[in-house]
C-alpha cells in the first residue's frame, strides 16, 4: 500500500471521521446537525450532509488533515505548557481554538487589559494634562469591557461550560469582569465618580493574556515560595512583638520618649527600626538616660535584621531552587506528554511504528505555516536517525530541540575567504591568525585600559562640571581610530558571519559606532547628539572578558534581562493595585506645609503648632513637608509634600520611594497625621508585598548565577573560550537524489512551495558537488542549559513518566518509551 493510502491509527474529532472505515449510521454532531468540516487555510468550514456521500480518498484526507491540525495543536500546547484540559474536543471548540489562537487575537487581549490600566491616567483623581471628561472616560471603559466579555466567550465556546467552570483564573477574571462593569455603568449613569477601590483589580485583564505568561508564572512562584516565608514572617513578627512590650515597659516612663509611649508606637517603631530607616535616632532618647539602654537596639538587631532577615533570603531561595527545578521537570514531561499524543495522531495502521516525511511535512504546515520546504526537509532529516525512513518515537522526541534551528548551507572551507585568489587568501589568513591570538586580545585590553584612565582624568580635571566643547579631543579620535581598526581586522579574519555571531563582538562594534556618531555630533556641533559621547565608558565592560568569573556575571546579568522584565512588570503591576488603593484613600491629603496638629496645652486648650508627629525629634514631619514662601529658594524646603498620590504617577513615584525604604517613615506618619493611625495598615503591608517580592527577585538572581556557576564547572570545556560558546548547532548533509526525490513528493502536494528547493539544486550546481551539508543553529537557552545540568536526574523522570503512563499510551509506544530511558537524547546530527 502506498503511504498516500495510509490510513491514521487514530481518528480525532469523530464526527468527522464517523462514516471512513465502518458501516455504522450517520450520526449528528453536538450542535444537533448532521455536518462535518474541511479545514482551508487554516480555517473550520462546515459541511451539511452525511459523510458516506464523498469519496474515500477525499475523507482519507480530511482525516489527514484533521490529524496533522490537532498534533500541531497538541505540540504548541506543549510549547506554552497550556494545560491538555483545554485542548479542543470538537468542530465548533476547534473553530473557537482557532480564532482565539492567533497573535491578532492575543494582541487584541494585550491592548485591552492596556486600555483599562491606562484609564487612571484620566480618571479622578487624575494626571492634570489627561484629565477626561466621566461620560468619555466610562465609555472606555465599558468598551474594553466588552472586549474582555467576547475574549471569555470564545473561551467558553472552546472549552465548554464544564471545564471554564473549573477553570479558577478564567472564574476569577469572570467575577472582577462583572464587578467592573456594573460599577462602569454606575459610574456613566451618575456622571461622577465614587470611591472604586476595585480599579486595583484590574491588573488581572492584562496578566490573562497569552502575552504576560512569564508575569503568571512569576506569580505562580511567589504564592509558592508563600508557606516558608509566611513562617519566618510570623517568627519575625513574634520577636518583633516580644521587644515592643520590653521596650514599653522600659522607656514609656521616659516622657521626652516618643517612640515608646504607647503600645501602637512601640510596634510602629520597631517596625521601622527594621528597615533602619530609623536609626540610631530611635535610640538616642533611651541612650541619653541610660547607655546601657543600646543593648536592647543592638539584640534587637542582630536577632531580627542580621539574622531572622537573612534566614528569610535562605528559606526563600531554597524553596525557590526547588520550586524552579520542579518547574523544569513539569515543562520537560508535558513536552514529552504532548509528543507522545502527537505521534499516535501522524502514525498511521499500516505503519504504526514511525512518522514518514509526508506525515511530518503535514505537521509542520500547521505548526510553523510559514517555514519553507527547504527547511521542513532539513528538520525532518536532523530528526532522523541515519539509513531509517522514518521517525521514530525516539527520533520525535527531539522535535522542539531541533524546530527552531536557522538552517544555512556550510561553507565548503573552514574561513569564508578560503575560495579567494591565492594572495588575497594569504593575507586575509595572516589577519585570521592575528586577530586569534592571545596577544592581539590582550594588547586590546591594555588599550581599553588606558583609555579607561585617560577618560578618567579628563573627567577629573574638568572644572564646574561637564561643558559640551566644540573641539573634539586628540585622545577621542586616537582611540576611536584604534577600535575602528579592531572592528575592520576582526570582520575581515573571522568574516561578517562569525563576527556578528559573537555576543562580545556584537557589544563592541555598537560602542564603537556609538563613539563614531559621537565624533560626529562633537565635530559639526550637532547639540541635541552629545549624549552619545558619555557612552565612551562602556568599552570598560569589555575588562571583564580577562577573568572567567566576570565573564560568568555579565553572561548570567544578560540572559536574565528577559526575566528580570517580566519581575520587574509583576513588580509593577503590585505598584499599580496599591498606587489605586493610596489615591482612594489618600489623594489630596499631603500638601504643602501640612502636617500641623493641635497641642493640648495643660489647661486643656489647643491651639495649632508645627508639631514632630514622626518620632524623630530632630527631623520632624512638619519639616519636611515645609515649603518656602513665594518663588524664593529655600535650602531647608522639605520637598516631602510631593511624595503623593494625586495621581497615578505621583503615586508610583511615591511607593518607589517607599520600596528604597530610606525615609519612608516620613511619608508614612505624613499621611498618618492627616488621617488615622489605621492609614499606616496600608504603608506596612506594602512594605511586606514589596519584601516578598523583592526576596523572589534576589532569590532569583542567586539561582540563576549558582546555576550557572555549577554549569561552568561541570562543562569547563565548553566554557574555556566564551566566544566558541556558539549555541546549539545540527549538521545535516544532503544529496541530489534525496533533494529531487522530495521535489518530486512536492510536485504532487503543493508545487508553489518548491522554490526554496531549487535552490539548494542551484547551489549544488553552483559548487559542482553532489551533496551539500547544511549547519542548523540556534542559540543556548536556560532550558539546554537544565538539561545539561539535569541529565541524571532526567533518566529517573522519563522512567517514573514511563511507568505512570504506560497503561493509558498504546501498547506500540512501549518499547521505544523503554529504549528512550538507555539512549542518548541527541542524534548523531548534533554537533554543538
Amino acid at each position: 500500500m502506498d503511504v498516500d493510502d495510509d490510513v491514521p491509527l487514530i481518528l480525532t474529532w469523530d464526527e468527522a471521521n464517523s462514516g471512513l472505515f465502518n458501516e455504522e449510521p450517520e450520526r449528528t454532531d453536538e450542535n444537533g446537525g448532521a455536518g462535518n468540516y474541511d479545514i482551508v487555510n487554516n480555517a473550520v468550514i462546515v459541511t451539511p450532509g452525511p459523510q458516506n456521500h464523498r469519496s474515500q480518498n477525499v475523507s482519507l484526507r480530511q482525516s489527514w488533515e484533521m490529524n496533522y491540525q490537532e498534533a500541531a495543536i497538541y505540540l504548541q500546547e506543549g510549547e506554552n505548557n497550556d494545560k491538555f484540559f483545554s485542548h479542543p474536543r470538537n468542530p465548533k471548540a476547534l473553530a473557537a481554538y482557532l480564532f482565539a489562537h492567533n497573535h491578532a487575537f492575543y494582541m487584541m487581549e494585550l491592548l485591552t487589559g492596556l486600555m483599562l490600566l491606562m484609564l487612571s491616567l484620566c480618571e479622578a483623581p487624575a494626571v492634570p494634562s489627561l484629565r477626561l471628561d466621566v461620560y468619555i472616560h466610562a465609555t472606555l471603559e465599558l468598551f474594553a469591557l466588552v472586549m474582555v466579555a467576547f475574549e471569555l466567550c470564545m473561551k467558553l465556546r472552546w472549552l465548554g461550560v464544564h471545564t471554564f467552570i473549573r477553570h479558577k483564573r478564567t472564574m476569577v477574571k469572570l467575577c472582577v469582569l462583572k464587578l467592573q462593569f456594573v460599577e462602569a455603568i454606575v459610574v456613566l449613569i451618575r456622571q461622577t465618580s465614587h470611591m472604586r477601590v476595585t480599579r486595583a483589580l484590574r491588573p488581572i485583564f492584562l496578566v490573562d493574556c497569552r502575552y504576560c505568561g512569564a508575569v503568571r508564572r512569576n506569580l505562580r512562584q511567589i504564592f509558592q515560595s508563600l508557606p516558608p516565608f509566611i513562617d519566618i514572617l510570623l517568627l519575625l513578627l513574634f520577636f518583633m512583638v516580644i521587644f515592643a512590650i520590653l521596650g514599653f515597659c522600659l522607656f514609656s516612663t521616659n516622657k521626652l520618649d516618643p517612640y515608646f509611649n504607647t503600645l501602637e508606637n512601640s510596634i510602629v517603631s520597631l517596625f521601622v527600626l527594621l528597615t533602619t530607616a530609623n536609626f540610631p535616632d530611635v535610640m538616642m532618647p533611651a541612650y541619653s538616660k541610660n547607655s546601657w539602654s543600646c543593648v536592647f537596639f543592638i539584640v534587637y538587631l542582630s536577632i531580627e535584621l542580621y539574622f531572622i532577615m537573612n534566614l528569610l533570603l535562605a528559606v526563600v531561595f531554597d524553596t525557590f531552587n526547588g520550586v524552579e527545578k520542579m518547574k523544569f521537570k513539569s515543562l520537560l514531561l508535558h513536552k514529552r506528554c504532548a509528543i507522545d499524543h502527537a505521534f499516535q495522531l501522524l502514525v498511521s495502521r499500516q505503519r504504526p511504528m514511525g512518522v514518514s516525511l509526508k506525515q511530518f511535512d503535514g505537521l509542520m504546515r500547521f505548526y510553523r505555516p510559514r517555514m519553507s520546504a527547504r527547511d521542513r526537509f532539513l528538520t525532518f532529516k536532523a530528526l532522523n536517525t541515519p539509513g531509517a525512513q522514518m521517525l521514530s518515537l525516539q527520533d520525535f522526541y527531539k522535535f522542539y530541540e531541533v524546530t527552531g534551528l536557522k538552517w544555512k548551507a556550510r561553507r565548503s572551507g573552514e574561513h569564508w575567504f578560503d575560495d579567494l585568489p591565492h594572495t588575497t587568501l594569504i593575507i586575509f589568513k595572516g589577519v585570521n591568525l592575528l586577530v586569534k591570538s592571545k596577544a592581539f586580545q590582550y594588547a586590546m585590553y591594555v588599550v581599553v585600559a588606558v583609555n579607561g584612565v585617560w577618560i578618567l582624568v579628563e573627567t577629573y580635571t574638568l572644572s564646574g562640571g561637564f561643558s559640551e566643547s566644540k573641539f573634539v579631543p586628540w585622545s577621542y579620535i586616537i582611540f576611536l581610530t584604534i577600535y575602528g581598526v579592531e572592528v575592520l581586522l576582526k570582520l575581515g579574519g573571522l568574516g561578517p558571519m562569525a563576527y556578528f555571531s559573537s555576543g562580545w563582538n556584537l557589544f563592541d562594534f555598537s560602542v564603537t559606532v556609538f563613539a563614531f556618531l559621537g565624533l560626529i555630533a562633537l565635530a559639526f556641533n550637532m547639540q541635541p547628539f552629545y549624549f552619545i559621547v558619555v557612552l565612551r565608558p562602556l568599552q570598560l565592560l569589555r575588562l571583564f572578558k580577562i577573568k572567567q568569573r566576570y565573564r560568568n556575571v555579565l553572561d548570567t546579568m544578560f540572559e536574565l534581562l528577559p526575566r528580570m522584565a517580566s519581575l520587574g512588570l509583576t513588580l509593577i503591576i503590585f505598584y499599580y493595585s496599591f498606587a489605586i488603593v493610596g489615591m482612594e484613600f489618600f489623594a489630596g491629603v499631603v500638601y504643602p506645609n501640612c502636617c500641623k496638629v493641635p497641642l493640648i496645652s495643660l489647661d486643656g486648650s489647643s491651639t495649632l503648632l508645627t508639631l514632630a508627629v514622626s518620632p524623630l525629634r530632630n527631623s520632624t514631619v512638619a519639616d519636611s513637608y515645609r515649603q518656602a514662601p513665594g518663588n524664593t529658594t529655600d535650602l531647608e524646603e522639605g520637598y516631602y509634600y510631593l511624595n503623593n498620590f494625586d495621581n497615578i504617577l505621583r503615586s508610583f513615584v511615591t511607593l518607589f520611594e517607599l520600596t528604597v525604604v530610606n525615609n519612608w517613615y516620613i511619608t508614612m506618619e505624613g499621611v498618618t497625621s492627616m488621617t488615622s493611625h489605621w492609614s499606616r495598615l496600608y504603608f506596612m503591608t506594602f512594605y511586606i508585598v514589596t519584601m516578598v517580592v523583592m526576596t523572589i527577585i534576589v532569590a532569583f538572581i542567586l539561582d540563576a548565577f549558582v546555576f550557572r556557576m555549577n554549569y561552568s564547572r561541570k562543562n569547563r570545556e565548553a566554557f574555556e573560550n566564551s566566544e566558541e560558546e556558539n549555541g546549539i548547532i545540527y549538521e545535516v548533509e544532503v544529496s541530489r537524489d534525496e533533494v529531487l526525490a522530495t521535489l518530486d513528493f512536492y510536485k504532487q502536494g503543493s508545487p508553489s512551495s518548491v522554490s526554496s528547493l531549487h535552490k539548494v539544486l542551484q547551489a549544488m550546481d553552483r559548487s559542482e558537488h553532489s551533496s551539500l551539508v547544511y549547519q542548523g543553529r540556534r542559540s543556548r537557552t536556560k532550558s539546554d542549559l537544565s538539561m545539561k545540568m539535569y541529565e541524571e536526574e532526567m533518566e529517573e523522570w522519563y522512567a517514573e513518566y514511563s511507568r505512570e503512563n504506560r497503561s493509558q499510551l498504546d501498547p506500540t509506544l512501549e518499547p521505544d518509551l523503554d529504549s528512550l530511558i538507555s539512549a542518548p537524547q541527541t542524534g548523531p546530527h548534533h554537533v554543538g
